[in-house]
């Protein structure tokens, strides 16, 4: 009886120790049992080459181009022949020392330009200088009133405008009709004859008082 069970006993103890070797044989880390494979390193001339900065680029050049003669020209058709010819960055300014604003382009006429015409990088800033179209254009460009910090610029023939304008906005004004008692309400239109301080003396933010006529009149 007892040789009669020992078969099965022996079969059973054999397929316990095949599947025990089975599971012994599995590569280590295909089950997280063990630790995983080492990765290839990345290649280390790859590595150098993507973290340095890139050498022997050339340097940007500035565009450049050619400004026309745009003198004589209606304001707004030489703004356009300037961007036409690549120049973008454009101003202007009243040529007769009033200060009005070039509302409407079209309106007014350019006497002057700065820089010239020629060859030049197109970021240039180009400034016309310009009066209305049924004014005379003057001999020279006056610009805006101008002095060495801490001096009273020299306003005469300038506009009210113009003279509140080169200085600091906290500066008081007195402003008087140097021929009538009238009121000076439109001040582009009215031009400086006198002022104190005077031109070029030192200037620290005292009063200011100037004598004006209207454009076209002369001082008395």
């Amino acid at each position: 009886m007892r040789t009669h069970h020992a078969v099965p006993v022996a079969l059973a103890v054999a397929a316990l120790l095949a599947l025990t070797g089975c599971q012994d044989a599995k590569p280590s880390g295909a089950d997280g049992a063990g630790p995983a494979p080492a990765k290839p390193a990345a290649s280390a001339s790859a590595s150098a080459s993507a973290s340095a900065p890139a050498k022997g680029r050339a340097p940007v050049l500035a565009k450049q181009g050619t400004i026309p003669d745009l003198v004589g020209k209606g304001l707004q058709a030489a703004q356009d022949q300037a961007q036409a010819a690549g120049f973008y960055r454009l101003a202007s300014h009243d040529s007769l020392g009033r200060g009005r604003a070039q509302a409407f382009d079209r309106n007014w006429k350019v006497c002057f330009q700065s820089p010239g015409p020629g060859v030049s990088d197109t970021d240039v800033r180009i400034d016309f200088g310009a009066v209305q179209l049924e004014e005379t254009c003057p001999a020279s460009d006056p610009g805006l009133p101008s002095a060495a910090p801490g001096t009273m610029p020299d306003f005469f023939t300038k506009s009210v405008k113009a003279a509140r304008a080169a200085l600091p906005s906290n500066t008081s004004f007195t402003v008087k009709d140097a021929r009538e008692d009238r009121m000076v309400l439109q001040e582009t239109n009215w031009q400086v004859c006198a002022q104190l301080p005077k031109p070029g003396t030192p200037f620290n933010g005292q009063p200011v008082e100037l004598h004006v006529v209207k454009f076209g009149e002369l001082c008395s």
